[in-house]
């Protein structure tokens, strides 16, 4: 059985520079709550790249489910940012790195 995480590149809009202390924690609470139900595989930021705040790596069932935890950011859902998501077949020893 192939095994996929989904990756979510969260893009800033022209308003991600009007963050609020509030948006900011309603994104970690939401980032708490993903962790919670093992949703989470890792988050972070980046740095250097213009324009890209940062990525979630999700597990779940399909791509659909996944495009569902994106859209309950509360980032995407305020207008700060937005989203691109791309499944992503892990390479590992496991599965003889795909071969």
């Amino acid at each position: 059985m192939d095994h996929w995480l989904y990756v979510m590149f969260i893009e800033k809009t022209k308003t991600y520079n009007r963050l609020t202390k509030a948006a900011v924690e309603r994104h970690v609470a939401n980032l708490r709550a993903l962790d919670d139900a093992g949703h989470l595989e890792l988050c972070g930021v980046f740095k250097g790249y213009p324009g890209v705040a940062g990525m979630y790596i999700l597990r779940a069932e399909s791509y659909e489910a996944a495009e569902e935890l994106c859209k309950q950011e509360p980032l995407v859902q305020e207008g700060f940012a937005t989203y691109k998501l791309k499944a992503l077949q892990p390479a590992n020893r496991d599965n003889n790195y795909l071969l």
